[in-house]
């Protein structure tokens, strides 16, 4: 018996408090990977934020990045029914609406932002989409995510040029996609572009694929409510012509804008213990280096003197919002 269907019989509600235990513990014990992950990620991003800031920002990632994880074994763990009634409004529905009715298809951008995987039942209500799904490291983990995931609609396919070929002709009938175009891949496959003004190994997939079949494009995001009862979808209508563009880099760069756009709100909602800069030129790998090759980059990425421009400015009170 595989040991992850044990989640199937433990309530959400006890899942959600054990995994707030577990955010408690991580606050308190800075030199977690994790924390670190965090810690560079913000000093790349925002690197004026004062200690209170930055001590704040982390405690809510840390708090949502545990229940995101532990919300998503359960809705592996249970058949879709019931992560359909874990969702309790959608904003601006009409924008997916209209973007399912697109003849060239529909591609739904979906960042590791909130608890994406809560939000598959209800989207696989629409149709059946064409998913890419790269297994994960061990067995049991692997068999436990794809029991779940073979209870929905969605066909998978591996992340290879079969499985692009498969999403391609899926679009191509007018069906619809799911990518999450925000991690980091083979130098292959994706170009530098910036990424909240760093500039990173960024994806092409998404951006090819818009520019050969014009699909919509269509960004999703599943917020867990204030209350920590249920969840919020958001759509966001993508449509800026320089997504479509040609060039692999304009385009990628341009969906890079959108997904900030989409995280700016949710900023604490965000996977920011995902190593999304893995790959930066004349640095390398930030979560590699030593503190004194990291600090010389961010200074002359800010100026040496880390002089606080307008959008610095608007950038903190858009961090102070986080929540």
């Amino acid at each position: 018996m595989n040991p992850y269907h044990i989640f199937k019989v433990v309530p959400l509600s006890v899942l959600q408090i054990l995994a707030r235990f577990a955010a408690w513990v991580i606050v308190k014990l800075p030199n977690l990977s994790i924390r670190r992950t965090i810690r560079i990620n913000m000093a790349l991003i925002a690197p004026t934020l004062s200690d209170l800031q930055k001590k704040s920002l982390t405690q809510d990632i840390v708090y949502h990045q545990c229940l995101t994880s532990i919300e998503s074994i359960k809705s592996w763990a249970m058949p879709p029914e019931w992560s359909i009634n874990q969702i309790r409004d959608v904003h601006h529905q009409d924008i997916l609406l209209e973007g399912l009715a697109n003849p060239n298809g529909m591609l739904a951008i979906v960042p590791h932002l909130g608890t994406w995987e809560m939000m598959n039942a209800w989207l696989n209500q629409f149709g059946s989409p064409t998913i890419m799904y790269k297994p994960v490291d061990g067995k049991y983990a692997n068999e436990f995510i794809l029991q779940g995931r073979a209870r929905l609609n969605a066909t998978l396919v591996p992340t290879d040029g079969s499985g692009v070929k498969a999403v391609f002709k899926t679009l191509k009938q007018g069906g619809f996609s799911i990518v999450l175009p925000d991690h980091v891949p083979d130098p292959s496959g994706g170009v530098i572009v910036p990424f909240f003004g760093i500039e990173t190994l960024t994806s092409t997939l998404a951006s090819k694929l818009a520019s050969k079949t014009k699909c919509a494009l269509v960004g999703l995001s599943c917020i867990r409510r204030e209350d920590g009862h249920g969840f919020d979808i958001y759509c966001y209508k993508l449509d800026d012509p320089a997504l479509y563009d040609r060039d692999a880099k304009t385009a990628a760069h341009a969906l890079n804008l959108a997904m900030q756009r989409m995280i700016e709100d949710k900023y604490s909602h965000y996977m920011w213990g995902y190593r999304r800069f893995k790959r930066i030129p004349n640095l390398g790998n930030p979560y590699n280096a030593d503190k004194a090759a990291l600090k010389a980059f961010i200074q002359a990425h800010y100026s040496t003197d880390f002089e606080r421009t307008d959008n610095d400015v608007n950038d903190n009170a858009k961090l102070d919002n986080h929540k």
